[in-house]
């Protein structure tokens, strides 16, 4: 009886495989830690970019209250928020004497600020002022449609007012081409009112906000 002996076969397919499976393991492993890498990576800028923010609103809070000007920051935002009060008579646009006075001190600390901060100067895309009315009704007949667009009027008169006074102060005239260009002026009407306690602060809601639009969000205007 004749005896078949086995001849060594070499299995060449299955290292083959085995070497494509280390190959995509690998590969992968590769992509988790640029992912990962990556992702913190982006979660670092923005974190930077928010604290580089946040010390610059607070320079602009700084500023404001060693002037002695009467204005609530937000020092997260930068939001800066003008009771009309402060501005205008009741149902005017009109700045008022006492409002000329303050937006003689407010628009030259408010700009020479945001140019002199390094971040701010090289990140401010644009310059929002946002005029506000509170929801009392004129009187008269009118629709409800009908008074929100007369206190849009209002709200953006008044906020053309503040703009156009603001850019006629003694700022820092070396930044005039630029301001022109990064300054939008806007209306709300009531659409923002101030609640406290349940119930609207008509004078808080009558306001001129300043709101600051850096090149990094590129996102639509609120309201």
């Amino acid at each position: 009886m004749r005896i078949k002996r086995r001849t060594k076969e070499y299995e060449t397919g299955n290292i083959f495989w085995i070497t494509m499976t280390d190959l995509m393991t690998g590969l992968v492993l590769v992509f988790i830690v640029m992912f990962f890498y990556a992702f913190l990576t982006g979660h670092i800028k923005q974190f930077e970019q928010t604290l580089a923010q946040e010390n610059a609103t607070k320079s602009l809070y700084e500023s404001l209250k060693n002037e002695s000007i009467k204005a609530t920051v937000d020092l997260i935002s930068g939001v800066v928020k003008i009771s009309d009060l402060e501005l205008f008579d009741l149902n005017s646009y009109e700045l008022s004497q006492k409002g000329k006075q303050y937006l003689d001190k407010f628009a030259p600390a408010y700009f020479n600020s945001l140019f002199s901060n390094s971040y701010l100067d090289k990140n401010i895309d644009k310059i929002i002022i946002q005029g506000h009315t509170d929801s009392q009704t004129f009187k008269g007949k009118y629709s409800d449609d009908e008074q929100y667009m007369k206190n849009m009027e209002l709200s953006l008169k008044r906020a053309y007012e503040v703009a156009n006074y603001m850019t006629n102060t003694s700022y820092n005239k070396v930044n005039g081409n630029r301001l022109r260009k990064m300054i939008i002026v806007e209306g709300a009407s009531f659409s923002s009112p101030v609640i406290e306690n349940g119930k609207e602060n008509y004078d808080k809601s009558r306001r001129v906000e300043l709101k600051l639009v850096m090149k990094q969000e590129k996102q639509p205007h609120s309201k």
